[in-house]
């Protein structure tokens, strides 16, 4: 918004030719990053004095960790903050004329509208099963899915217009068409291996990543600071995939494929660190506020829609390790525990607790040992994804 604003300006008189300054990426995404964290700063004690006055508390479930039992009541859904951050951040600084900018914002306020109800059910209704996980599912599919038929004629065309002819011969030859090598699987170290997806692959892998994403980062939601801290530093890392892709020098310069307009991803990512070094500041032990699944799911939905964007679907899965850790974790929990208990009429646990993070509260670990070592190994791990950058 402020963008075109500024090329208004310019237009209007030379004299405001120092405006030209907002067309560079980069300056304009520090200020996106800058203008979320105050966002995030200065409306955080209201957001959390408001969600105390609605008696909007996280219930705490007694058969969990003990220490846990006096978290009961600090207020939750505080993700609306990190999405209302992020959301003006983007709005005034992209250029909104970008597809990209949309799908996102739309993807991430989406998850989020499904998180709200499913937190709402839980602590105003005072419902504890919230939403439905097949209600649930249900949306989150809708919403993925959608999302994956637009991307996959989105990426591989260069405007709009170009995606709505390429859609349109789609469906004219019968669902059957060819897509461009920039759609197909990436394989880190190996640039030079682009595995061919076809449209129905890409749509396959496109709703795995950004549901598996989401609900996995909502796991990963247990421990004060636990998951904003990691989607942060892969929301930043997924920030400089966006400005080399969208880049046709730096793309070509390091063998990634050249996604036109994926750059401005870039103010998208910045405000998405913005806003959750704010959160983090309300969210660190002991919270005042917790994120809620209208945050996690959102903000895991959004790192899920990007990473296909820029074709970095597997350096996701070993940046945001720690997410798919802790899924994994719960899924063999719960695997093993049905399978024990029809083989031997009682189950068993692989783990103390899951998701892992409470395994390891439960062997002795502080709460914020978990934390803080979670946090050191998601920086190595999006060291190991950034040097695929270079390395080949």
């Amino acid at each position: 918004m402020l963008m075109w604003l500024a090329q208004w300006l310019q237009s209007v008189s030379s004299d405001f030719g120092f405006f030209r300054v907002f067309q560079y990426l980069t300056l304009r995404a520090v200020l996106a990053a800058l203008t979320a964290l105050l966002i995030g700063l200065i409306a955080g004690p209201r957001v959390i004095r408001r969600l105390a006055e609605l008696k909007i508390g996280q219930p705490i479930r007694t058969n969990g960790m003990e220490t846990h039992l006096v978290k009961s009541g600090t207020p939750t859904m505080g993700g609306v903050l990190i999405l209302l951050a992020i959301t003006v951040s983007t709005l005034l600084w992209a250029d909104l004329s970008n597809r990209f900018v949309w799908i996102v914002l739309l993807v991430m306020l989406g998850f989020g509208a499904i998180g709200w109800v499913d937190d709402w059910r839980k602590v105003v209704n005072k419902d504890p099963n919230g939403m439905r996980s097949r209600e649930k599912y249900m949306w989150q599919s809708l919403v993925g899915l959608v999302a994956a038929l637009y991307l996959v004629f989105s990426i591989s065309e260069s405007s709009n217009y170009k995606v709505l002819e390429l859609f349109v011969s789609w469906v004219r030859s019968g669902l059957d068409v060819d897509l461009p090598a920039q759609a197909g699987l990436l394989l880190p170290f190996f640039k030079e291996v682009s595995y061919p997806l076809g449209v129905l692959g890409f749509v396959i892998l496109t709703y795995l990543v950004i549901v598996g994403s989401s609900n996995a980062v909502n796991l990963t939601d247990g421990l004060d600071g636990l998951a904003i801290m990691p989607v942060v530093m892969v929301g930043s890392s997924l920030g400089v995939f966006a400005y080399v892709v969208g880049s046709t020098v730096y793309s070509k310069y390091l063998l990634f494929p050249h996604i036109p307009g994926s750059g401005e991803l870039l103010i998208f990512c910045a405000a998405m660190t913005g806003a959750g070094l704010a959160f983090l500041w309300f969210n660190t032990h002991p919270a005042q506020v917790f994120m809620g699944d209208v945050g996690a799911l959102a903000l895991g939905a959004a790192l899920g829609t990007i990473a296909v964007i820029v074709r970095q679907e597997i350096v996701l899965a070993i940046m945001g390790g720690i997410f798919v850790i802790e899924a994994i974790s719960v899924m063999l929990q719960v695997t093993w525990f049905k399978y024990t208990k029809k083989r031997y009429g009682q189950g068993r646990r692989l783990l103390k607790m899951a998701p892992l993070h409470h395994h390891f509260e439960k062997s002795g670990w502080k709460e914020t040992q978990v934390v803080v070592r979670f946090w050191i190994i998601t920086m190595l791990l999006c060291l190991v994804g950034l040097s695929t950058l270079k390395l080949r």
